[in-house]
């Protein structure tokens, strides 16, 4: 009888985690990138090429971020990104996977950009080991240094090991103004915002000081808005 209660238990929680990350019926990929080719890293446009590589993994090949970008924003925000270069969206489903290999602090962390219209005018989720007014969160860059604007956030996550990857997921409805970030748990988001400043815009990944590795980088969208011209 236990045995039979945990598996009607397990089973409606697995419809429960399908049904979080099912991508709506309107959506399409619009972009998939697993970085097995060298000419991928050509879809990026990045604040400093000179840190950023393909890499072999074990299972295969990754966009590595490997030092600090000898770039300074105009105003105070991260300074390490890759941006794909020509994917712009409104509404948005963003899946990645994440390897943060630096030392163990509480802003130790990883990012996703996203809303991009221009160096010092977009969102970004900074995903770290502890939250505070800098980190773990998510940031509005509006011509000013960045400013955190969640409403709902995680007590910070656990990149463990050097070696350990990570998967998360950015949801974005415009007309809501929601943002839902999520790690590895696609049930619940860890960070929270309502804003609307920013309709659309361009998508990248990287890190405000810190190194790592990105893999697997998928966009799901209603559609792909016309083409701007580079950002940095």
């Amino acid at each position: 009888m236990r045995a039979s209660f945990l598996f009607i238990v397990s089973f409606i929680f697995s419809l429960k985690l399908l049904a979080q990350a099912t991508i709506p019926n309107n959506y399409k990929l619009v972009y998939a990138q697993d970085f097995e080719l060298p000419q991928a890293i050509n879809d990026f446009e990045m604040t400093d090429a000179s840190v950023w590589k393909i890499t072999k993994e074990n299972n295969g090949h990754v966009l590595e971020l490997t030092n600090q970008s000898k770039y300074e924003p105009i105003v105070r925000s991260p300074f390490n990104i890759a941006m794909i270069k020509n994917v712009i969206v409104g509404d948005f489903i963003l899946e990645v996977k994440l390897n943060q290999n630096g030392r163990e602090y509480n802003h130790r962390d990883l990012c996703i950009m996203f809303g991009i219209n221009n160096a010092s005018n977009y969102y970004y989720t900074h995903i770290a080991t502890k939250p505070d007014a800098h980190a773990h969160s998510i940031f509005i860059v509006n011509d000013e240094p960045r400013i955190s604007i969640a409403t709902k956030r995680s007590n910070g996550v656990n990149w463990g090991e050097a070696d350990s990857w990570h998967t998360a997921r950015v949801v974005r409805k415009v007309k809501e103004g929601t943002i839902e970030i999520y790690f590895d748990d696609m049930m619940q988001p860890i960070i929270e915002a309502k804003d609307t400043h920013f309709v659309s815009g361009k998508i990248g990944v990287g890190s405000f000081d810190d190194t790592g590795k990105f893999d697997d980088i998928k966009i799901w969208a209603p559609k792909v808005l016309k083409e701007k011209k580079g950002v940095f």
